[in-house]
């Protein structure tokens, strides 16, 4: 059966702008799987999946990526129940927005943003994470020794170094962060709270108890305040809402098919109306011709009577022009047109070019008044035609009105009573329709309010639960001795490189400051092979006994390059890889480890979710 509280993931999808890019950590079950691999070549996007896994759940950077990609989708299991995490890419995001669903499932609910900083604040992501890890409200100390040190709450940033193990930690000597003190010590606690042998358990127990106490009356307040809201409203019961939801459709659904039915028995009863409906028809195409036609004729006589009082204008001037000779003396130049030399008034001829000097006559207009008249006679026959002709097809267009409407109630009288039957019938339709119209939007509003209703109250169950859960572990025996764990870390360290047949195997521990030796001497001084191995078997051993022991682990493991300087000896990984089959399918049911391995062996190939290569990388379209 698998345990309830923890993470597990489920799907990554990273958004661009004209597509997405999924990876889906799921078994044909919708479980997620307890082993996934994703192999590829070098530089294929192996390490960047893991890396967004980590961005998503809090990471302050994500992985250098294609301008493209505009944000990432996480969905996980938190405690069973599924939720979308979603974050900005570009600009590191300082918020994440999370809300209950499935990566393409309708109606999911409004997201709610939560701040990554400060980790300990109640609304932080971190928190939500550390709250289905049974870890909310831990706090860290500054030191080991001194009872009054300062202490900082427990990131879930602190709880990932148990869950992602970097390529950069299996080789470089620094896999307890040794080069830095405070991440170290923090380690150390981290690893003691999860064992729950941590000096200050009963402190911190009571504290996250005093934390849910408070969150708890806060939800059963609202509770209360919605349960008399909903109550005062008085919907019905939640089985009468579905009821009535279901009987509201059938009747839609029913007054659907009886107006298609009544539309075909009106149809078919009006049927012998035909030869009515085509004369309607010809009249109805015969008016409106006969209207369309006076229009024309209206129209032009209103722009013909323009016209002609136009050209009317143009015929008295050329007249007046024409007038004007006989009544001046025609005009005499007094400068030659020549060379423009003065000349005597009268003189015929210049004096310096002997050029003629003729006098100047009037202008000969007499061609274009010809014309013009002509024109003007031409648009007043035109105009009196159509004044004649306007008359007549006013009155032939007021007759085919009138045969129009007549045909037009000659079809009314001869179906009305046909069709008024049918009227009442669709009447009565439409009113069942809107009254079950109006049914079916109040179920729908009373289960909502309902559904809100349970939701307050599971949250203050689940409250509950975890409440009582942290007392019976605060009313428990001490818990085991940090020395014992650190002797079961030990002994599940030397198993695992054993069973790899790791050389010096038979000697191996962890230290009291959690340092894994072999062969007597720290991790540090083995090769760079062995490190990669000793940092697996013991992040490995980590993870198993917490699991194994029920103790607050997440539940989820990233493994980046396993192989990391193994060279070419199949064999050792390939053993690896046997290891975490076994583990899983037997004290590790229910755990999930994730891998990201450049050439993962062939015992390996029915666990590979996604496998890329120098032509097809991750981020290929």
């Amino acid at each position: 059966m698998r345990r309830i509280h923890g993470i597990r993931v489920r799907r990554l999808r990273l958004h661009a702008e004209d597509r997405a890019y999924d990876v889906d950590f799921r078994g044909p079950a919708d479980a997620p799987r307890p082993l996934s691999v994703i192999a590829g070549a070098f530089g294929t996007g192996k390490t960047t999946i893991l890396e967004f896994v980590d961005y998503c759940l809090g990471a302050s950077e994500h992985p250098a990526i294609m301008p493209r990609v505009r944000a990432a989708t996480l969905e996980v299991e938190l405690s069973g129940t599924p939720y979308l995490i979603e974050r900005a890419v570009g600009e590191p995001s300082t918020y994440a927005y999370v809300c209950p669903g499935r990566l393409d499932e309708a109606g999911a609910t409004a997201p709610e943003r939560r701040p990554l900083r400060p980790a300990g604040a109640p609304n932080s992501l971190s928190s939500l994470l550390l709250s289905h890890c049974k870890l909310e409200g831990v706090r860290l100390r500054d030191r080991l020794a001194a009872g009054d040190a300062v202490t900082d709450p427990l990131s879930f940033r602190d709880l990932m170094w148990l869950c992602f193990l970097a390529n950069e930690r299996l080789d470089d000597r620094d896999l307890l962060f040794e080069s830095a003190p405070m991440k170290n010590l923090k380690l150390r606690q981290v690893i003691d709270v999860v064992f729950d042998v941590h000096d200050d358990r009963a402190i911190e127990l009571g504290r996250r108890i005093r934390t849910l106490e408070a969150a708890q009356n806060a939800s059963r307040e609202a509770y209360r305040t919605a349960r008399a809201f909903v109550t005062e409203l008085e919907p019905a019961t939640r089985e009468e809402l579905a009821d009535l939801e279901r009987a509201a459709k059938s009747e839609l659904a029913a007054c659907a098919m009886e107006t298609a039915a009544l539309d075909a028995r009106a149809r078919a009863a009006t049927g012998f109306a035909g030869e009515l409906r085509e004369r309607h028809r010809q009249a109805g195409e015969e008016a409106r011709g006969a209207a369309a036609l006076l229009r024309d004729r209206e129209t032009q006589a209103e722009r013909m009577t323009s016209l002609r009082i136009t050209y009317a204008d143009d015929v008295s001037k050329l007249v007046m022009l024409t007038e004007a000779a006989s009544l001046f003396p025609p005009m005499r130049a007094d400068i030659c047109p020549s060379c423009l030399t003065p000349v005597e008034a009268g003189a015929s001829r210049c004096p310096a070019c002997d050029a003629a000097i003729e006098p100047a006559g009037p202008p000969d207009v007499q061609g274009e008044l010809r014309s013009a008249r002509a024109r003007l006679a031409e648009l007043t026959d035109y105009l009196e035609s159509l004044e004649q002709e306007i008359p007549r097809l006013r009155v032939l267009s007021e007759r085919a009105q009138e045969a129009e409407s007549r045909a037009a109630a000659e079809v009314d009288a001869a179906t009305a009573h046909a069709v008024t039957p049918y009227l009442a019938q669709r009447d009565a339709l439409a009113r069942r329709r809107e009254e079950a119209a109006a049914t079916l939007q109040r179920a729908v509003d009373g289960l909502r309010l309902l559904g809100s209703l349970q939701q307050r109250a599971d949250a203050v169950d689940n409250q509950q639960a975890q409440l009582s859960s942290l007392r019976d572990e605060r009313a428990m025996a001490p818990a085991a001795e940090r020395a014992s764990v650190i002797a079961q870390l030990g002994s599940r360290f030397r198993d695992i490189l054993r069973e790899w047949d790791f050389p010096g195997a038979s000697d191996a521990y962890v230290s009291e400051d959690l340092t894994p030796f072999t062969r007597g001497e720290p991790y540090t001084a083995a090769s760079s092979g062995a490190r990669t191995l000793i940092a697996l078997a013991w992040q490995l051993a980590v993870f198993e006994l917490a699991w194994e022991t029920r103790s607050s682990h997440p539940g989820f493991l990233l493994l980046d390059s396993p192989q990391k300087n193994l060279g070419h000896d199949d064999t050792v990984i390939a053993r690896v890889y046997q290891h975490l089959s076994r583990w899983l399918a037997g004290p590790g049911a229910g755990a999930q480890v994730v891998v990201a391995d450049n050439a993962p062996p062939p015992n390996a190939d029915a666990d590979v979710i996604v496998r890329f290569s120098r032509q097809s990388s991750f981020f290929d379209d």
